[in-house]
């Protein structure tokens, strides 16, 4: 009988944008996949997919439904992994695994950004940490992927049985890639994006944790040297007909464009000039690690996980949250020097050691493999950062 792994995570596009690689090392190793989510939508390399109740708010009376769902699944498939990520699927999950611990399952859970850190509001302490601490001592490896995350987890002592450190979930280096100038000029041509436009670009869910109010000030400010400006938002979100109807107040609408959710950044990148983030909140972006990997000199707030990723003045500039003049003297400095985007753009390389698919995959299989078989070989061992690794 082939072994049986279960992802679970809040929506579906977290796993089918983030997991796949990881999916399809089980399916590849001869495992039995099964994922539950919300949302109807295929996750590829799965078996068997669960649509379950689950919902991003912890005050919403459908995620009890959802602990119900997920308990009878858990408890009917028998998994000899359970792989937990965001955070009511990190919650639910580990609570409804818990008769299944006992029997053997291991629980795993991937903190993709806890929402208790640095500079967090009270309540955000008040309602997650305590949360996150208790269902711990039911998690047999807690996975985080940035420094302050790592360190507090320590120093607070949780009680997963196993903490350690990877560097995101990987981004592919050969898909996101520098373009010459004829590739950059064919594709802008190919979307309608004007030759002479200076192209900002930010991928990120349209919501207030993004943040791209702060954007749009910046913007307004830039037009007055700038006047060929573009900001492209890539992105879906509750805030999105919020967020028009604010840049059309502000006289915007000719200089923000709303791509909505797009399955071509790899394209989208290479028709930008800079790369932006106005997040007040991040685990380890994707976007940044993107963008730096398609050559982009990325300016961006001083936020956890933004700072794991962006070295001051080697792969750009980080500003202080919502100082919307230093962030409009930084995109003007890159302005002002093609040769300084040039020379950050090539800096890309020093990322890949790290955080490629291939690196962040050789740091999680050797998780899995001692999970189900506390394999003693001696090809896994311990790294620097108490984390697995081949």
């Amino acid at each position: 009988m082939s072994k049986k792994v279960l992802f679970c995570a809040t929506v579906v596009s977290h796993l089918t944008a983030f997991h796949q690689p990881y999916l399809r090392w089980f399916k590849e190793q001869g495992w039995e996949v099964h994922a539950a989510t919300h949302g109807e939508s295929s996750v590829p390399y799965v078996e068997k997919q669960f649509n379950i109740s689950i919902q991003r708010s912890p005050f919403k009376l459908d995620n009890l439904r959802a602990y119900i769902e997920l308990k009878k699944i858990i408890d009917k498939n028998e998994y000899d992994i359970i792989h937990c990520h965001t955070p009511m699927g990190g919650v639910l999950t580990r609570l409804a695994a818990r008769k299944a611990r006992r029997r053997g399952t291991k629980v795993i859970y991937t903190a993709h950004g806890f929402h208790f850190f640095t500079g967090a509001s009270s309540i955000n302490w008040l309602v997650y940490y305590p949360v996150e601490k208790m269902l711990s001592r039911y998690t047999d490896y807690l996975i985080t992927m940035n420094e302050e995350d790592y360190t507090r987890v320590l120093r607070r002592h949780f009680k997963a049985k196993n903490i350690t450190f990877v560097h995101g979930v990987g981004i592919d280096f050969d898909k996101f890639r520098p373009v010459s100038a004829e590739e950059k000029r064919q594709l802008r041509s190919a979307y309608q994006i004007g030759q002479d436009k200076f192209v900002l670009i930010y991928a990120a869910e349209l919501s207030k944790r993004k943040n791209q109010s702060l954007l749009f000030e910046v913007v307004r400010q830039l037009k007055q040297h700038i006047p060929n400006l573009q900001l492209l938002l890539a992105g879906q979100g509750d805030l999105e007909e919020y967020y028009k109807k604010m840049t059309h107040e502000m006289d915007l609408t000719d200089t923000v464009t709303f791509l909505g959710h797009r399955k071509d950044m790899d394209k989208i990148y290479s028709l930008a000039d800079i790369a932006v983030s106005s997040s007040t909140q991040e685990g380890l972006p994707v976007n940044i690690m993107e963008a730096i990997a398609s050559g982009l000199p990325v300016v961006a707030t001083n936020v956890r996980g933004n700072r794991d990723l962006v070295e001051e003045g080697v792969h750009g500039f980080l500003i202080g949250l919502n100082d919307q003049n230093a962030f409009v003297k930084r995109v003007l400095e890159l302005y002002a020097s093609p040769l300084l985007r040039e020379e950050i753009g090539k800096r890309r390389d020093l990322l890949t050691e790290k955080y490629s698919v291939l690196k962040v995959l050789n740091e999680v299989t050797p998780i899995y493999m001692e999970a189900v078989f506390k394999s003693q070989d001696s090809s896994i061992t311990i790294n620097e950062r108490g984390g697995l690794g081949l």
